[in-house]
């Protein structure tokens, strides 16, 4: 994961991204994940997960 071109890290799973945010200060932010206004989803999306 990214924000404003930093990287904040690697999301395998729904709970990851959650966490990333959270380390970044967005712990009490709601977000709505087909947003993509908000998110840029590679290699799937909000549904998707892919193993690597």
């Amino acid at each position: 994961m990214t924000l404003y071109g930093q990287d904040l890290g690697r999301a395998l799973r729904p709970g990851d991204v959650a966490a990333i945010l959270r380390r970044a200060g967005f712990g009490t932010a709601r977000f709505v994940w087909d947003d993509t206004g908000v998110f840029e989803w590679r290699d799937g999306g909000p549904d998707v997960w892919l193993m690597p």
